[in-house]
């Protein structure tokens, strides 16, 4: 037997074992061992290795400075928003309270008939607002102007009464009227004030409206707003001027 031959036959002999005995332990119904290989080392390292972190780190739980913080923006937010309102209320607010004016047609456009002379109508327009004022007829007060001073605003009479509507005055000829407890027209406007044409129609309508209220008619009241002791001598006439340039 030569050298190799030598050698191969224990070999042999062994691996012959080796299949006989694997033989007899799967006939007999017993696993063999695990074959160690060389990947058995990295399948356990990856079996034990936790599972992999996400690529991005997560956000760090919020802390009392990242919860103040968002507090604060918050607050901040909500803060703007409230003055934007207040903003808006407080305009509503200047454009709601703010009075609404009346279309100048109405109080300013001529409501006397254009039958009157010029010398009446150049006041249309004063005494159509200042008699809706008073809840009077314009035509009424065209008429009492045109008897009382024939449309001159500075008219002053014997009897010492001023203006357009002819009222009478706390000072000038007027001052010497005495009722019982004194002068009768100590509670008038001057003769300066009356001098002026919207105040001296604003007082006369306001006077005759008031007359109007007491008594309840407007034949009475133009009794009392004339001159004394010529009973409705007055009245009649001013209503007689009312009728003839009525619209």
């Amino acid at each position: 037997m030569g050298f190799a031959t030598q050698l191969a036959f224990p070999g042999a002999l062994l691996g012959s074992a080796f299949v006989a005995i694997f033989a007899l332990l799967v006939t007999a119904g017993i696993s063999p061992p695990p074959v160690a290989s060389a990947a058995s080392p990295l399948i356990a390292a990856v079996q034990s290795t936790p599972e992999a972190l996400p690529t991005s780190e997560p956000a760090p739980p919020a802390g009392p400075q990242t919860e103040q913080a968002g507090e604060t923006e918050a607050e901040s937010a909500e803060l703007s928003v409230t003055e934007t309102l207040q903003e808006v209320e407080e305009t509503s607010v200047d454009v709601e309270s703010a009075p609404a004016e009346e279309p100048q047609e109405s109080e300013d456009k001529c409501k006397v008939s254009q039958r009157y002379p010029e010398k009446i109508l150049q006041w249309c327009n004063l005494i159509s607002k200042l008699s809706k004022k008073n809840g009077l007829d314009p035509d009424l007060i065209a008429a009492l102007i045109w008897q009382e001073s024939g449309g001159n605003p500075v008219a002053y009479s014997k009897s010492g009464a001023v203006g357009l509507m002819q009222v009478m005055p706390r000072d000038g000829i007027a001052a010497s009227f005495m009722c019982i407890n004194g002068p009768c027209f100590t509670n008038r406007p001057s003769i300066a004030e009356l001098q002026d044409p919207a105040f001296n129609v604003q007082y006369g309508t306001g006077m005759l409206a008031n007359l109007v209220a007491k008594y309840g008619d407007m034949r009475e009241a133009l009794r009392y707003y004339g001159p004394m002791d010529v009973g409705y001598y007055y009245a009649d006439k001013v209503l007689g001027i009312y009728e003839n340039y009525r619209k």
